[in-house]
């Protein structure tokens, strides 16, 4: 069974959707996006610097338009036919995009609100994330509650995101929880999943309303819970509150485990969400999609977890 999964921020870097505008007809869907939300993703995705690109109102939209665009790469849903989608925070936008709940469009257009909602709230405060490599989970949330940050990201195999003021980090710098090996300071703009954000929950919500979801296409997990979620209209809602509560990709990768995975592609600019599974999800093959010379390793990979399944309908 194929887990197909979109990562969330900090997984952009310079350049990253250059080889992928020269596929055909790529430019000129990413023009037509920049156009509907008024960003011009080309740009940022091919000569923006890190600073440019760390900005929480292009990072985002740049995100999900890149997992999209290599998703429609490798074909349509149906022929990539996974047994469930996930996204990473605001890979869920992406996610609910691979799923049919929103078209293309529609969740560039409520990205690229969510974006500008959530920078708006981090200008008020300045705030960050920092990743905790190894340790005891119930030992480092109850540290870092301590110190006064929020576990935002638990995302299994060893690590958990906090997220808070700069005071707060700069003090865990100082003070890990025990057997944490190290403390890294993330490449974003915010404490994201936080109640630092909630102003932005309301203006999300707004923007949601404005929309029609479809029901999902195939099994959709969401980060609040690892649950798989049937209706398009609790997908939305869920995108809108996950804005101001933890991201659990541990207990996805749980409902990843629970269904069956045998193999997970993760979509440009993939290799954060693989990482996880390899330590988390062991015997299950991986790939990361970071330029379209993976696409056909990814292809192979698609034939090789359909195959049982076709010989199995045929017999």
């Amino acid at each position: 069974m194929l887990v197909l999964v979109a990562p969330g921020q900090g997984a952009q870097t310079p350049g990253f959707l250059t080889d992928w505008l020269e596929l055909p007809g790529a430019a000129d869907r990413v023009a037509a996006w920049s156009d509907a939300i008024g960003l011009d993703l080309a740009h940022y995705g091919t000569k923006a610097d890190a600073d440019e690109i760390r900005d929480t109102s292009v990072a985002q939209p740049l995100l999900v338009a890149a997992g999209i665009l290599s998703a429609a790469a490798l074909g349509d849903i149906t022929e990539i036919a996974p047994g469930a989608v996930a996204g990473h925070s605001v890979g869920e936008i992406t996610a609910a995009a691979f799923a049919g709940v929103l078209d293309p469009t529609a969740a560039l257009a409520l990205v690229r609100k969510r974006g500008l909602a959530m920078a708006e709230a981090a200008a008020v405060t300045e705030t960050g994330m920092s990743a905790l490599l190894g340790g005891d989970p119930e030992v480092s949330v109850a540290h870092l509650k301590k110190l006064g940050l929020t576990p935002a990201n638990v995302n299994g195999a060893g690590q958990i995101v906090a997220a808070g003021t700069t005071e707060q980090l700069a003090a865990l710098s100082e003070d890990k929880p025990e057997g944490v090996r190290k403390v890294v300071p993330l490449k974003v703009a915010g404490a994201f999943h936080t109640h630092h954000m909630a102003p932005a929950v309301e203006k999300l919500a707004d923007a949601a309303r404005a929309l029609s979801p479809a029901d999902p296409k195939v099994t959709y997990v969401s980060n609040k819970d690892g649950q798989a979620v049937a209706s398009g209209t609790e997908v939305l809602e869920r995108l809108v509150g996950q804005v101001a509560n933890p991201v659990r990709w541990d207990l996805c990768m749980e409902t990843f485990k629970e269904l069956g995975v045998t193999a997970l592609i993760e979509v440009c600019p993939g290799g954060t969400l693989t990482g996880l599974a390899k330590r988390a999800l062991p015997g299950v093959k991986t790939l990361a999609l970071k330029t379209p010379a993976d696409l056909d390793a990814a292809r192979e990979l698609i034939a090789e977890v359909s195959t049982p399944a076709a010989d199995a309908a045929g017999a």
